[in-house]
């Protein structure tokens, strides 16, 4: 296919290559970009276009390839513009570390909490809350797969009225909850 054949066949395909950008992009301009690239690498890859196939659909997979390709490199870099002066939120580095101790402290005393529960109902609990699937814990302690989900939620509500107890409803404990609970 001759060069001005090929560019007149481009410009066919002009309104529906720009109306599928647009659909990709959501954006004129970024649309008319895409648009452009396009069409720049389809001149530049004339010669791998095989006379007689679908240039529309060649032209829409460049198309879609290139919007792909952009995407993913636009994710990766997520470039931070800084206005300050002295680019201080640019210079200032993300390493900040906050104080966990209440969180630290309110975990501990949960873990103590979950000590104090009854053996038959801590250990499926624990085992639980490590990650193990329901049939592995009833397996493992040699029990029916009912008896150990029932004794995981039993523990459940034991721990949520040991936290109303001592926090009262200031945790977020939903109403329907806390009265199950007791």
């Amino acid at each position: 296919m001759t060069q001005p054949s090929f560019l007149s066949a481009l410009d066919l395909h002009k309104d529906r290559l720009l109306r599928f950008a647009f659909n990709l992009t959501r954006n004129q301009d970024d649309a008319k970009d895409l648009l452009q690239e396009t069409y720049f690498r389809a001149l530049t890859n004339r010669e791998k276009f095989q006379e007689g196939t679908n240039l529309k659909a060649w032209l829409l997979t460049i198309m879609r390839n290139l919007f792909i390709n952009n995407y993913r490199k636009k994710a990766k870099t997520r470039v931070l513009f800084d206005s300050t002066d002295n680019l201080f939120f640019l210079n200032s580095g993300s390493n900040s570390t906050g104080n966990q101790g209440e969180s630290n402290i309110l975990m501990d005393e949960l873990t103590h909490m979950v000590d104090e529960l009854d053996e038959s109902i801590r250990y499926p609990f624990v085992k639980h809350y490590e990650g193990y699937k329901y049939q592995e814990i009833a397996d493992d302690m040699q029990l029916p797969l009912g008896t150990v989900k029932s004794r995981i939620f039993f523990a459940r509500q034991d721990l949520k009225s040991k936290i109303v107890n001592r926090y009262g409803n200031t945790l977020g404990l939903k109403e329907r909850e806390l009265k199950m609970a007791s």
